[in-house]
């Protein structure tokens, strides 16, 4: 601001007179003044996106620390709902026990755990144990033709692959 602007409530300085020294005295602590509170606010707004960064990177932590614990316990309970599987496969479940396993899938589903691992699906080395390849010409693409074990994942994280039989093309030096 113009010390001599209109309005200013200070009269103007005639041309060719210096400025009073006590006026340019405050003019210059009121620039350092200024500047120092722009730096401040600067440094507040990086501290602030420091803050939200490292929220953000406790919050995917937890995520994975619950995904891990979660693959801790439920990993050796798979085989457990392969024993309960197998068993209504072959209509060994009484109504009692059926309603008990039925409980406990509802509670691993709603833990995040979910099976793959259909016949007819895509084969992917990724999600997929290959146990036996067929092969028939025709079929451009690998695909499950029996599933063994599916697969199971929780999250992201896989926790077991699908056990498949796989049918497709005739690979590099089969007939």
């Amino acid at each position: 601001m113009n010390p001599a602007s209109p309005g200013s409530g200070l009269l103007p300085v005639p041309a060719g007179h210096p400025q009073p020294p006590i006026l340019a005295t405050l003019l210059a602590e009121i620039a350092a003044q200024r500047e120092q509170t722009n730096d401040r606010v600067d440094d507040l707004r990086r501290l602030q996106s420091d803050y939200d960064a490292y929220r953000e990177r406790v919050r995917r932590d937890r995520l994975a620390v619950r995904e891990v614990a979660l693959a801790n316990v439920l990993t050796p309970l798979l085989s457990v709902v392969d024993g309960f599987d197998s068993a209504r496969a072959a209509g060994d479940l009484g109504p009692g026990v059926a309603s008990v396993v039925d409980m406990l899938e509802d509670t691993l589903a709603a833990l995040g755990l979910w099976a793959f691992g259909e016949v007819g699906d895509v084969f992917d080395p990724h999600v997929h144990d290959a146990l036996a390849h067929h092969v028939r010409v025709g079929v451009d693409t690998p695909i499950c033709s029996i599933v063994h074990e599916p697969g199971y994942r929780v999250g992201d994280r896989l926790l077991r692959p699908a056990r498949v039989t796989v049918t497709g093309p005739p690979t590099l030096g089969e007939p």
